[in-house]
Order: C-alpha cells, then sequence, then structure tokens
C-alpha cells in the first residue's frame, strides 16, 4: 500500500518547472501551499521524489529566502544515490545550505571520499565543487590525500577543479601544504591552458595575503610572464609581480623589461594593457623606461570616448601622482577636460587628479574655478568639490595656505553654496584656524559676522554647525570685533529659534561673552580696543567712559535683556539654564552701570564679579592633540575598574539635594542674581592686601598647569587689539568662469610677498593614531607552511624525496581520524611528531625567504 502511494505521489507531483509557473502567476498563497507539498514529499522513500522535491526547495530557498535547514538530512540522503541526476541535485542544496555549524555535516565526510575516488569525472567534479564551498577543519584536513592524488590527474576538467579546491583547503588546514603544495608548484609548468590559468589564478590570491613567502617561485613566474600568450593568465602574472616586486626591489628590474614588451605590442589587449601600466605605476615607477612608456600609453585611454577607458587612465594616473606628479603634469589637458564628462565617476578621479597638482601657488586660482563648478553641479559632486577643497588645504596643517585671510573667505562663501552639506568639516576648520593662527582671527571674526547676521542660512539644517563655530568666534574674539551690538543682536535675533538647542545655547553664551567684554572695557580705565558704540553717542552730551557710552551699554545690556527674556522658560535645560545666568548677571550689574561715571568705588560687588568673569574667559584656548588624554599618567591609588557601589555613601554630603525653603517668597530672577552672586570670591573680602589673591579656579588650572605642562601649548593672550581702522584685505569673491579653466592656472607664479603667519602645530603631530592591522595574524600558519615546503624545494635540489614517502605522508593524514582514538597507543610517535612540527615552524621563522640568484 506505501508503494502505491509513493507512485502516485511521484506520477502527480509537481515539477520545478509547474513550480515556476505557478510562482508567475502571483498567487499569495503558492508559496506557503508549495513549501506543504515539499514536506511531504521529500519524507518518501522513493530517491526520484525526494530529489526534485529538494531540487524545488532550493529555488525556494535561493529565490525567496526560504529556510532549508531542517532538509540537510535529506539532503545527504539524496547525494548517497547512484544516479548522477541526483546527486547532482544533492550537492547543489548543500553547497547552498550547510554551514560549519550544520549538524550532519560530518556524515558527508565517507561519501565526499567516495566521489573523490570515482572513475567518473563529473562525479569527482561536483564532490569537488562542494568541498570548495563547505570544506570545514575536519573535512580538508580527511579529504587532503585525495585532493593531493587528484592534482595529478590526467583529466584537466579533474585536475583543474582540484587546483582551485586548494585554495580552501589551505585555509583550513595549513598543515596539508606539506602535502599538496610541490605538487601544486608542478603544474605551474603545464602545457595546458586551463590548468595554467588555475594554478596561477591560485598563487594570485595566495600572493595578495603574503607576498613575501612565494619569492623563491620568482623564476616560475617569470618563466610564465614571457612564454604565455594568454592575456588572463598575464594579467594574474603581473598582479603576484607587483606584489613581489613592493617587497624586493630587485625584482623590478629584471621584470621591467618583458612588461614593456607587451605594452609596445600592436595588438596588444586594453585589460593586458591597463595591467601592466598599473604594475609599473605602482611597483615599478623607479624603472625610468617603463615609467615613460606607461605614461605615453596612458594617453590613449584618457581620449578614448569609452568613459570605462576613460576612468581607467585617469585611475591608472592617481596611482603614480603621490610619487611621479609630472606625470599627471604632462596629461593635464585631459584632466581638466574630464572634469566637464557627463559621467560622475571620470569627473570625480579628475577632481582628485586636480587636486593633487595644487600647491601653494595655484590654490587660490585653481580652488576658485573649482568652486564655480560646485555651483552649477550636482549636489552630489557639488559636495565632492567642497570636500575636496577642505582636504587639500587643511593638509599637514595648512602648509599650502599662505594667506589665511583669503582661505576664511572662501570658507564662507562654501557657506553659501546652495547644496553644501560639509557643515561639520568646515566647523572645524573655522575652529581649528582660529585655535591655530592668530593673525587670521581678526578676519575670522569678519566672516562669522557676515554669516551671523544673514537669516538665510538659519533655515538650512546642513549650515547649523558653521553657525555654531561663527557664533563661538565671534565670542571668543569679540575683542576683534568693531561692533559688539552688531554682533549680539545677531546671536540673539528672533529667527534663532531655527536652530536646534545644542547651537542654541553657543549663540547664548556667545552673547555671554560679547556682554561682558563691553561691561568691562566700560568698566576698566584702559584705552579701548575698537567700538562703534563710541560713535553712538548721543546729542545730549553724555560722558564718555572707556570709548563705551552710558547710552551704548545700556542699549547693549536692555537688547540682550529683552532677547533672552523669552527663553527663560524654554523646554530645554541647558538653553535655559545658559539663559538665567545671563539674566542674572545683568540683574547684577544692571543698578552699578547707570553710577559709574560717577561712583568711584571700584569695590563693589558687581566690580567683583566682572573682574571675576573677565578671569574666566582670559584663558586662551588653544589646539589639543587626539592623543592628550592617552599620554596624562594614571594617578597613583586610582582604580577605574573597581565596583562603586559606596559612591553614594562616600559622597553623601555632595549628592545630597539641597533643601529649598520658603522658595516662592521671592522670583526666579533674584534666586539667578543672587546664585552668580555667590560666584564672587570670598578671599577678595578677607584679604588685607591692595591686589586681590586669584580666584580658586585660577589657582587650580595654574596647579594643574605647573603638573602636566607637557600638554599645554604656550600661547597667550594677544594684546593687540583692533583700532577699527585696519584693513580688512577682503578678497574679490567673484569666480572665473569653469569654462575658463587653462592650463596655466598649474604653472608656478611668483609667490605672495605677504608674509606666511604662524600655525600652532602639535609635537606628536595632529592626526590621531591608528593601531595595526591585526588581520594578517591569520595567515601566520599558513605562511609558515609555505616557507616550510618552499625551503624544502629548494633543498630537494639535492636531494629529492621519492614518491614513496609522499604516499606515506598522505596515508597518515589521510588516517589521523584513527590515530586519534589510539592516543595512549601512539603517544610517543605522536609526542615526537608534535616536536618535530615545533622545530620546523621555528626554522621557519628564524630562516628568512631567499629570492634565487638565477632570476635577480
Amino acid at each position: 500500500m506505501a508503494s502505491s502511494n509513493s507512485l502516485m505521489d511521484s506520477l502527480f507531483q509537481r515539477s520545478l518547472e509547474d513550480l515556476i509557473k505557478g510562482l508567475r502567476l502571483g498567487e499569495s498563497t503558492f508559496v506557503s501551499k508549495s513549501l506543504d507539498e515539499i514536506r511531504r514529499e521529500i519524507k518518501l522513500t522513493d530517491p526520484s521524489t525526494k530529489s526534485v522535491a529538494l531540487q524545488k526547495l532550493s529555488y525556494l530557498a535561493a529565490l525567496h529566502g526560504v529556510d532549508m535547514a531542517w532538509a540537510a538530512f535529506h539532503a545527504v540522503e539524496v547525494v548517497s544515490s547512484s544516479r548522477f541526476a541526483h546527486k547532482r541535485i544533492g550537492y547543489h542544496a548543500i553547497a547552498q545550505s550547510f554551514s560549519d555549524q550544520t549538524p550532519v555535516l560530518l556524515l558527508i565526510t565517507n561519501q565526499l571520499r567516495k566521489d573523490l575516488s570515482s572513475s567518473n569525472e563529473h562525479e569527482v567534479s561536483l564532490a569537488l565543487e562542494c568541498l570548495a564551498r563547505i570544506g570545514t577543519d575536519d573535512l580538508a584536513r580527511d579529504l587532503t590525500s585525495e585532493v593531493f592524488t587528484l592534482l595529478g590527474s590526467s583529466k584537466a576538467l579533474v585536475r583543474k577543479k582540484a587546483i582551485g579546491v586548494v585554495l580552501r583547503v589551505f585555509d583550513k588546514y595549513p598543515d596539508a601544504v606539506k602535502v599538496c603544495f610541490k605538487r601544486l608548484v608542478e603544474n605551474l609548468e603545464s602545457s595546458d591552458p586551463q590548468i595554467l590559468s588555475a594554478v596561477v589564478g591560485v598563487f594570485c590570491e595566495l600572493t595578495s595575503k603574503d607576498p613575501r613567502s612565494y619569492l623563491p617561485l620568482a623564476p616560475e613566474f617569470y618563466k610564465i610572464l614571457v612564454d604565455s600568450r594568454n592575456n588572463w593568465v598575464l594579467i594574474k602574472i603581473l598582479k603576484i609581480f607587483a606584489k613581489l616586486a613592493s617587497i624586493e626591489p630587485r625584482l623590478a628590474k629584471k621584470v621591467a623589461d618583458p612588461v614593456c614588451e607587451h605594452m609596445r605590442k600592436n595588438n596588444v589587449g586594453k585589460s593586458l594593457l591597463f595591467e601592466c601600466i598599473r604594475t609599473v605605476f605602482s611597483s615599478l615607477s623607479d624603472q625610468e623606461t617603463a615609467l615613460k612608456l606607461a605614461v605615453a600609453k596612458i594617453k590613449e585611454f584618457l581620449v578614448d570616448d569609452d568613459p570605462n577607458l576613460k576612468y581607467l587612465g585617469l585611475h591608472a594616473l592617481s596611482i603614480v601622482a603621490p610619487k611621479h606628479l609630472w606625470a599627471v603634469l604632462e596629461n593635464k589637458e585631459a584632466v581638466v577636460k574630464a572634469m566637464s564628462d557627463e559621467d560622475p565617476n571620470v569627473k570625480l578621479e579628475a577632481l582628485h587628479l586636480l587636486m593633487a597638482m595644487v600647491n601653494e601657488d595655484n590654490v587660490t586660482e585653481i580652488s576658485r574655478i573649482l568652486m564655480n563648478y560646485a555651483l552649477k553641479s550636482d549636489p552630489l559632486f557639488c559636495n565632492e568639490i567642497i570636500g575636496s577643497i577642505l582636504v587639500a588645504c587643511s593638509r599637514n596643517s595648512y602648509e599650502i595656505i599662505v594667506d589665511f585671510d583669503w582661505y576664511l573667505s572662501l570658507l564662507g562663501e562654501m557657506a553659501r553654496v546652495p547644496h553644501c552639506q560639509r557643515g561639520k568639516e568646515i566647523e572645524h576648520q573655522l575652529v581649528d584656524i582660529g585655535t591655530r593662527v592668530k593673525d587670521a582671527r581678526l578676519e575670522l571674526v569678519r566672516v562669522s559676522r557676515a554669516l551671523l547676521i544673514d537669516p538665510a542660512l538659519l533655515g538650512n539644517q546642513f549650515l547649523h554647525h558653521i553657525l555654531s563655530a561663527a557664533a563661538w568666534a565671534s565670542g571668543e574674539y569679540v575683542e576683534f570685533s568693531k561692533s559688539p551690538y552688531e554682533i549680539a543682536e545677531a546671536l540673539l535675533q528672533p529667527c534663532t529659534c531655527l536652530l536646534p538647542p545644542s547651537i542654541r545655547a553657543i549663540y547664548i553664551h556667545s552673547a555671554f561673552k560679547v556682554l561682558v567684554f563691553s561691561v568691562g572695557a566700560y568698566f576698566s580705565a584702559q584705552e579701548p580696543t575698537s567700538s562703534l558704540l563710541a560713535q553712538e553717542s548721543t546729542s545730549s552730551g553724555s560722558s564718555v567712559v572707556n570709548g563705551f557710552t552710558y547710552d551704548s551699554i545700556s542699549s547693549l545690556v536692555s537688547m540682550i535683556e529683552l532677547g533672552l527674556c523669552s527663553l527663560s522658560g524654554t523646554i530645554d535645560v541647558e538653553v535655559q539654564e545658559r539663559t538665567k545666568n545671563v539674566l542674572g548677571f545683568i540683574g547684577m550689574i544692571k543698578h552699578e552701570i547707570a553710577e559709574k561715571p560717577t561712583s568711584q568705588d571700584s569695590e563693589t560687588e558687581a566690580h567683583r564679579a566682572m573682574a571675576f568673569m573677565e578671569d574666566v574667559f582670559s584663558e586662551e584656548l588653544g589646539p589639543v592633540s587626539s592623543t592628550a588624554q592617552e599620554k596624562v599618567p594614571l594617578p597613583k591609588g586610582l582604580e577605574l575598574t573597581e565596583n562603586l557601589e559606596d559612591l553614594q555613601e562616600i559622597c553623601r554630603e555632595v549628592l545630597e539635594p539641597v533643601a529649598e525653603s520658603n522658595s516662592s517668597s521671592f522670583h526666579t530672577s533674584d534666586k539667578v542674581s543672587f546664585s552668580v552672586a555667590k560666584l564672587t570670591i570670598r578671599d577678595q573680602e578677607e584679604a588685607s592686601s591692595s591686589l586681590p589673591p586669584p580666584p580658586e579656579s585660577a589657582s587650580l588650572l595654574a596647579e594643574h598647569r605647573k603638573r602636566h605642562g607637557l600638554y599645554y601649548l604656550s600661547s597667550q593672550k594677544s594684546d593687540n587689539h583692533n583700532d577699527g581702522d585696519g584693513n580688512d584685505n577682503n578678497t574679490s569673491n567673484e569666480y572665473p568662469p569653469a569654462n575658463e579653466i587653462s592650463v596655466d592656472s598649474f604653472k608656478p607664479k611668483k609667490k605672495i610677498s605677504k608674509p606666511r603667519p604662524v600655525v600652532v602645530k602639535l609635537d606628536e603631530g595632529d592626526d590621531p593614531k591608528t593601531k595595526p592591522d591585526a588581520s594578517s595574524s591569520n595567515d601566520e600558519p599558513l605562511s609558515r607552511a609555505i616557507q616550510t615546503a618552499l625551503m624544502g624545494k629548494g633543498k630537494g635540489k639535492e636531494s629529492v624525496k621519492d614518491n614513496h614517502d609522499i604516499n606515506v605522508d598522505t596515508e597518515n593524514i589521510g588516517q589521523s581520524s584513527r590515530r586519534e582514538k589510539k592516543k595512549k597507543k601512539n603517544g610517543e610517535r605522536s609526542s615526537k611528531r608534535s616536536s618535530r612540527r615545533r622545530r620546523d615552524q621555528e626554522a621557519s621563522v628564524t630562516k628568512p625567504v631567499e629570492v634565487p640568484d638565477l632570476l635577480l
């Protein structure tokens, strides 16, 4: 009865073609119905029905992502069938669904060994393809002997696939090198083009991981380079020599001649010609003849109408540009023309080459021409242009920038490009130039003012970071400003509600700095820096104190107070706190401003608070290395890894909230004023000397500077103030048209007579240190095994081992699983073998790889 049901199921079973037709009808439940049918059919005993069900399941898994891990055992059953059609379906399903964690993976070891030993080359091919996909450590170890045998097969189809499997076997089981590597090298001398192509491809992949281990094979590779006529094989050989020549410069002289011969051929393919050019540019650039020939040949790619070839030509020039810039300059006409190409990849490569040609003589003109391209380009390429200019100009602490006033104005113009999305990079450079270049701070304040008073920039979220830097610079270097009132008004304009709270807090803090500077100048007896507020003196004849009139200071304070009153109840705590701090400070000094012209008392509470705030903002900020924190030594007794559960008990007095009684009896502004008044230095009231001692924060900062002076930059606040009559050195913002770009832009011009400002640089460098790549450690066992095999190969020229020894080794590896069960019996033998293996590894590490003198 069961056999009759199986027969009926096989007769009415849907084939793969029926499944595909049903899927094309678009039924929503068809996939689930088909899976139910597959689950029922795959459990039947009929091998044909089971294989068709597995085939349909593999199709659904590939097309719809259906999980087929539950059918792993059924795939093993189909593979064990004697029919080739069933084996093909089973091996395809195994290669598609098996992984290292598949439970039934060990069940196919014997089946693979059986099929690898089959007389049918197609069955052997299926087993090799499956091993290349799912090979694990155990499979590679157990099947090494079979792979070794197939490397010498007389059938080209079997041998070339066995060569491809070697990559997987070596990766999973490095000890297989001792058995298979010699026969793999012997295939380099094969006359069959398919076998030669396969073995060269394998060595190309191995060389890319560890080229030094394969230097002894340079003569074999050189012979193929000279004799082969297969472009695919030659391309792989050139890739190998590009790796070898980079670590062994003596190879370059020998390899250069055959490479030049291939480039001089009239009917050479474009792919081979490009690989020759790339090999010369990357590894043979010291060979003058080969380099000149490659530069001449690259023009064929640059002038070609095919955008793919043009891109390859530009890419090849980008490889040689760092060492031989003259090669790019010889083709500058084609590079400039490529900036107008329709292909975005071609334009991007041309842009990178154009920036590689920029130096301090032509950076101004080239940057302005590129900015004109940015105005006319799409958003993606526009931001690539802006980013390239920023990277090129800031390289090595702005080494190609001589006129920082021009560069700051250029940064300001970048912010006004419609598609600009480089706000973070521009913000970083505005702040960085301000902290590094003192002579550029006047222009920085001018550019920042122009950005702050432009309300059109507030609505662009990509420019908020730029406005943040402009606000910070305007407050930090307010002494260089012509009109502090205008800056404060721009910082508190109503349109700033469009900014995010974090940036709005910076605006408020900068307005606080402007207020402190202006009121401090009003209270001070020194000469003012520069101020247009002094010119705003009313006709009533009010007295002028320190260049600031009573009316101008009162107007400034009132404007700031009015602009911040609406923010005192905002939801964001950072904005609310900064607002109340400023309002509290205003409430404390407001009544003192009116009494200042007539009062001679300089010991008032407001005056002391004013001196304290000036002292807070007097410390100049400088650049800090990204690795400065790592260099601070860990204090003795500080344990960062201990549990801090008892922190609350230790710091109970600090962490307990302060009880506020009768808090509703006075206004919020009174509390703020009271809090700010408490910031005054109590020691000043008790000091008997006329000069008050430094505040506590300043003393702590001085103590910290004394202990960790290594991490501070020597900087001092500039005493030279802007007189208001200085030139702004405004440069013209009119860009030359993009179609007027010429090769004369790259010619060296007469240097600017203006001396370059001093740029603060850090002793340990400005770039963050990168950790060494540890990915190469995974290939160390394979590299040691390869070096051991090659050294054994060199000794074998004098005393060659016979094939009997190799067969003994393969038999030992094939029986490793049985030896593991007899550890007690063969413990002594295994210990000797392991000690011998350790000695071989130590010898391979200590002994350097030798390059045959025949080639060198």
